[in-house]
């Protein structure tokens, strides 16, 4: 069973009423917190139909991102990493979520270091390799530190390059299956996936980037039809699910869980 798209667990948190003050590239209007909590029931509801345990934590009013969970921590088989966010407004998330990998994890160890900046949205886990882009929100110390930290464990990591105004690396790609990604034109042709299968993103659709393949499925946002049909017509089982408010701040499907097979 892969360990980088089968899980049995994962994390979630109940977006709180501040989002509507939370980090955005570009303001294209306020989410609607009704509508998002809607949408994030809907996500999870997705995520326990594969059989899967889902832990939900309370909303928490002091940070307006904090539904964006996958920020905090890379959840490996042989333990979890709490990660340092480049956002200064997002570092006390991290805090939040330590105690909670610290329940179901043996081994849980951080990013201390002043220098080092890091969030999970920058982290694309594969069979064989940690890809970790640097971007505004992950720096060489953060990811070098990282290095250091899952090399015990049998990991590697590869540093790459996040295309420039793109938030996160996962902003535009995602892992389908052990050989396959799924990735914006502006990211593939960078070749960072090279000795990978590919699937572009047709023209347009480049906000469909963000997907997560969980057990038996992949969970994408809704409305990107020819999206949709090439993950489907490549064998997948595709589940849609509404993204629209957290796509105002940069979310998508990965932001919104930590996903894993604790030991």
């Amino acid at each position: 069973m892969s360990f980088s798209t089968h899980f049995t667990h994962a994390i979630t948190r109940r977006p709180a009423a501040s989002i509507t003050l939370g980090l955005r590239a570009v303001d294209i209007g306020a989410p609607d917190l009704a509508l998002m909590q809607a949408h994030h029931a809907d996500y999870i509801a997705a995520l326990r139909e594969t059989g899967a345990t889902v832990v939900e934590l309370a909303a928490l009013d002091a940070y307006p991102d904090s539904v964006f969970v996958e920020d905090t921590a890379l959840c490996l088989p042989q333990g979890a990493v709490v990660m340092r966010p480049g956002a200064p407004s997002r570092l006390g998330e991290a805090a939040e979520m330590a105690p909670h990998l610290r329940a179901l994890y043996g081994h849980v160890v951080e990013i201390t270091g002043p220098d080092s900046f890091i969030e999970g949205g920058d982290i694309l886990v594969t069979e064989r390799e940690i890809l970790v882009g640097r971007s505004a929100r992950t720096n060489a110390a953060g990811i070098a530190e990282l290095t250091r930290l899952v090399a015990p464990w049998g990991h590697t990591v590869r540093e790459v390059i996040t295309p420039p105004g793109v938030l996160h690396f996962k902003t535009d790609c995602s892992l389908l299956d052990a050989e396959t990604i799924l990735s914006t034109r502006r990211l593939s042709a960078s070749g960072c996936f090279a000795g990978y299968r590919v699937i572009d993103i047709p023209d347009g659709e480049e906000a469909a980037a963000n997907t997560i393949r969980f057990n038996d499925r992949v969970l994408m946002p809704a409305g990107f039809p020819r999206t949709r049909d090439a993950i489907a017509g490549a064998g997948f089982t595709v589940h849609e699910i509404g993204n629209s408010e957290c796509a105002k701040l940069d979310g998508g499907m990965s932001c919104l869980s930590l996903r894993f097979t604790p030991r």
